[in-house]
């Protein structure tokens, strides 16, 4: 139960729904949770809708909390569907430039989204993917809220798309954040 003050609002009773228990008792999930919160509150502001990044957040809690997922790729996705949330979903229907289909090879900071092997050439701010990498980024932009996290994919691919989330959160929100820089 809130009511408003004059200024901010106050709260009078609550009950709460889910602990996420587990990530109080291992630092490591703690240390994830930390991450992901710092960054959720620096792109919310009070007394705006923000339903779907809070839906998104809860189920990267819940996942972390829950689950023996790879954290580093819990923490990816999230970050993933959340530029997507905040407007900045890349293009992944084909190649930016040239709009081909074929030979899908790179995915570009600059334009937000994939890119051929030749308009990849030509693009500085270019990473190599592999075909499974591409899959995941395409599954974590169109795949319903609740099923999100729902997929496993080989610790290569979860490099790539932590670099990828990492790079792409930090150009986007024009400032870094750090896994390492919580404890």
């Amino acid at each position: 139960m809130l009511y408003q003050g004059t200024s901010t609002y106050h709260i009078n009773s609550c009950e709460t729904i889910e602990m996420f228990y587990n990530l109080r008792t291992d630092l490591d999930k703690l240390k994830y949770a930390t991450h992901i919160t710092k960054i959720v509150y620096d792109v919310t502001n009070e007394n705006e809708n923000s339903y779907k990044i809070l839906q998104l957040f809860l189920n990267t809690l819940y996942t972390i909390s829950t689950t023996d997922k790879n954290m580093d790729l819990v923490v990816s996705i999230f970050k993933l569907r959340l530029m997507c949330i905040l407007g900045y979903t890349p293009s992944i229907s084909g190649c930016k430039n040239c709009k081909t289909q074929e030979d899908i090879l790179y995915f570009s900071f600059k334009d937000s989204g994939f890119k051929c092997g030749a308009c990849g050439k030509v693009d500085k701010s270019v990473i190599e993917i592999a075909k499974p990498t591409m899959e995941a980024i395409k599954y974590i932009v169109l795949a319903p809220a609740k099923k999100l996290y729902s997929f496993n994919v080989q610790e290569n691919t979860i490099k790539e798309l932590e670099i990828i989330s990492k790079i792409y959160l930090n150009q986007k929100l024009e400032k870094e954040y750090k896994l390492e820089d919580i404890f």
